[in-house]
């Protein structure tokens, strides 16, 4: 059953938020010769400006908040994305948040623990920027700026649209758990990827995106 109150997200968010950023997107090895097979293309290394909009400029008032439904598209025109269905992403077995897995590259998931799209609150999406397969669904975030839109369509017919206001690199060991997880007073969006150059086969670094509901 899907959920929108945040006292019901919160012990989860708490326990498992840190995990998202040490393992689940940069935890895939990406040389493809440690599982016997074929290298793979590398994606380059990815690194976004820590930016925002202008602390001046007033935030945009939000629209009046939507009822629950859960996402089945994401559109992101900046960064070519154009996928569906969305992936529920519940928990693991071990206590972390699920991550698409490799075969599920080309697909963002949404942390269903949380919010949906339009609801108070902030929606965390999670995708790849790449796997031991290769560049993946957010392999252009890097072409995201501060006043791009996304798009998230949902169940019920309409369509959240979230106006970038910040992005964010940081190594994973700093990961800003309560500035995505916390609750807000207003209609939010998180986009989480890796990004970085590769160290040991991995990506060190998480790229958020921030963005506040602009139309519904």
């Amino acid at each position: 059953m899907l959920s929108g109150r945040p006292a019901g997200r919160r012990a989860d968010r708490l326990l498992t938020a840190a995990c998202v950023l040490l393992l689940a997107l940069g935890g895939v090895l990406l040389a493809r010769g440690a599982l016997g097979g074929s290298a793979p293309s590398v994606a380059p290394a990815v690194h976004v400006a820590n930016t925002s909009a202008p602390t001046a400029a007033p935030r945009t008032p939000a629209p009046a908040a939507l009822p629950a439904a859960r996402p089945v598209r994401v559109r992101i025109p900046a960064a070519g994305v154009n996928t569906g269905p969305v992936l529920d992403l519940g928990l693991a077995p071990d206590g972390t948040v699920e991550v698409p897995s490799v075969r599920q590259a080309g697909r963002i998931g949404w942390y269903d623990r949380g919010v949906t799209p339009g609801e108070i609150g902030p929606t965390v999406l999670i995708g790849h920027y790449d796997t031991v397969e290769g560049p993946a669904v957010l392999k252009d975030v890097g072409r995201i700026r501060v006043g791009d839109r996304i798009y998230v369509d949902r169940a019920d017919g309409r369509t959240a649209v979230f106006a970038v206001r910040a992005l964010q690199q940081v190594d994973k060991k700093d990961f800003p758990t309560q500035r995505v997880y916390g609750d807000t007073d207003r209609p939010e969006l998180r986009l989480v990827t890796c990004g970085g150059a590769l160290v040991g086969g991995h990506r060190p670094d998480n790229i958020v995106v921030y963005a506040d509901l602009v139309a519904a």
